[in-house]
């Protein structure tokens, strides 16, 4: 039995005010970070303003759950608010710019920017495998797909596929910006960690959830 799916509205507001949210705090951050001369973050914003927009794209495709949207609105204003909230200097991690993502309650916990990479590339995993399910339908598969071990992994390393262009983002940033808050090596590999630990727990959800799903398909037919 072929599965149904409802398309969601994409002009429902459950839907656009996140939406909305996400560009306001683009917008805003854009605009704080030119008043303070911070040309790095006017930079991420520019990129902020190309990954809405894809997602837009993905949305008029093939319906991003209103869930997703929202998590991937929090993701970005997390993202936006630790790039320009400044802390104080004890809080900080030492050596680091006094802003937000360099927070550290303790040393044996993670720091902000970590635990943002871990969430939100766990969504953007979810997110992606929104676009990867829509085509396993369309090629005519009956029910939903079976996310073993093979599957699983291949979710996973594209997860990790958008961490890398994040790494490669904050990675051209350092060439054109003499200032940055983008760390050392050892900040890129806690980031890459960290994002793996993100799409891991992306996989065990979508696992669990098309699990469900399919034993609620073999119960109707």
């Amino acid at each position: 039995m072929a599965e149904a799916v409802a398309r969601p509205s994409n002009f429902a507001p459950a839907r656009l005010v996140p939406a909305a949210i996400a560009v306001l705090f683009t917008l805003s951050a854009c605009g704080y970070s030119i008043v303070t001369g911070n040309l790095e973050f006017v930079y991420y914003s520019a990129w902020m303003v190309v990954f809405i927009l894809g997602v837009a794209a993905l949305d008029r495709k093939v319906g991003v759950p209103t869930i997703l949207l929202w998590l991937l609105t929090g993701w970005t204003v997390a993202h936006l608010v630790g790039g320009t909230m400044p802390i104080p200097e004890s809080l900080a991690e030492p050596g680091r710019p006094h802003t937000l993502y360099n927070l550290r309650v303790a040393p044996w916990l993670p720091k902000y920017d970590q635990v943002v990479h871990c969430l939100g590339f766990m969504v953007a995993t979810l997110t992606a495998w929104t676009g990867l399910r829509a085509t396993y339908r369309t090629a005519g598969a009956s029910g939903p797909p079976r996310v073993g071990f093979g599957l699983g992994l291949a979710i996973v390393l594209v997860g990790m596929g958008l961490g890398a262009m994040n790494e490669v983002i904050e990675f051209i940033a350092t060439v054109i910006f003499p200032d940055t808050n983008v760390g050392g090596y050892d900040n890129t590999g806690w980031d890459l960690v960290s994002n793996l630990a993100g799409c891991v727990i992306a996989v065990l959800i979508i696992r669990g959830r098309e699990r469900r799903k399919a034993a609620a398909a073999a119960s109707i037919c």
